[in-house]
């Protein structure tokens, strides 16, 4: 490997299942191995770590796909573009509604997701007011949200009015009556029904493509001042990542989720079997076939960020530009030479 430019690192995170490759990396000294001092610094919202990470507080962060397209055409309002050479996770979020609500829906753990849909829309037009939110609005979850709610109905889904909330408070913000239902990723939908709360009533899979939900990003500057430390930072996440496919003792990466206070609620093989089970699985196929970024999941990232922000009969899209914005978003380069390290 060529001489490191860099070699203490910031590493800001959210506390999700889909950071658990770098908090991996870091307990298996796979940042060492490569030459790097790792420091993980958790973030209190997508907000903050957005902002620290364009501004150079954070070097690298575990990010929302959908903010490297808002970067880099300065919808999120600073415009300092982003780079990502690894996908850390595709999506699996779900949707989840209160218990109370899901029970006045008649909602049945056999419905679809556009028939949970119907039912809420329906819900809502009788005159009934329910607060929805998601994790940002530059996100899977945001767009997956408003296409669940176009399946029943377009122009509800293009009106309503979504609250936003850093995860880990979606289920505390639903207990209190703030909110009614959210779009996240896990474990906050497991962890809303193992207390009793909520009720997950649709899977981001049956509504949106398999998209990219979370990369390892960087500022187009820092890839550009620092390659070398950016391939060892890829390489070293990635050999977590496919130590993590096989793993064959899963206990210890249930261990360092609850430490970092990921997992929240008592799972076993032998208390709450079938979440245990169905987290370990998430974990094991985060990425499935490649890590590598594909352009044409922030093609579609683009297309929804300027579908949601327009009216419903403005359709104009220029593709080409989009297709030239969302290489600027991937590093596949860097990708590649870190695989030939591992």
């Amino acid at each position: 490997m060529n001489p490191l430019e860099k070699t203490k690192i910031q590493l800001g995170y959210i506390p999700l299942l889909d950071c658990i490759a770098l908090l991996w990396a870091k307990q298996r000294g796979f940042f060492e191995e490569f030459g790097l001092d790792v420091t993980l610094v958790k973030e209190a919202s997508w907000a903050s770590l957005r902002d620290r990470l364009a501004f150079g507080v954070l070097d690298a962060a575990h990010c929302l796909s959908a903010m490297l397209p808002a970067a880099a055409i300065a919808d999120d309002q600073i415009g300092i573009p982003l780079k990502t050479p690894l996908v850390l996770s595709i999506n699996r979020a779900y949707i989840s509604l209160s218990q109370s609500l899901s029970y006045t829906l008649s909602i049945q753990s056999t419905d679809s997701a556009k028939i949970t849909a119907k039912k809420l829309v329906k819900h809502i037009h009788q005159q009934q007011s329910v607060a929805l939110a998601h994790v940002f609005k530059h996100s899977i979850h945001h767009y997956c949200l408003r296409e669940w709610l176009a399946l029943a109905d377009e122009n509800l889904a293009y009106d309503i009015m979504l609250k936003t909330l850093p995860p880990p408070y979606l289920v505390e913000a639903l207990s209190s009556g703030h909110i009614e239902g959210f779009c996240v990723g896990e474990p906050w939908n497991t962890q809303g029904e193992i207390e009793g709360v909520s009720q997950i009533v649709a899977s981001s899979r049956d509504i949106i493509p398999a998209i990219a939900d979370k990369v390892l990003a960087v500022t187009e500057e820092w890839a550009l001042k620092y390659p070398n430390s950016l391939t060892a930072l890829t390489a070293a996440v990635i050999k977590a990542q496919k130590e993590l496919e096989t793993l064959e003792n899963f206990e210890p990466v249930w261990q360092l989720l609850s430490e970092f206070n990921i997992i929240r609620f008592e799972c076993s093989p032998q208390v709450h079997v079938h979440q245990y089970y169905a987290i370990e699985s998430i974990i094991r196929h985060f990425v499935e076939d490649s890590a590598s970024p594909n352009i044409e999941h922030f093609v579609w990232l683009f297309e929804q960020m300027y579908k949601w922000n327009h009216p419903v009969n403005d359709s104009t899209v220029d593709q080409s530009l989009i297709k030239q914005f969302s290489q600027k978003c991937i590093d596949d380069a860097t990708f590649q030479r870190a695989l030939a390290y591992i």
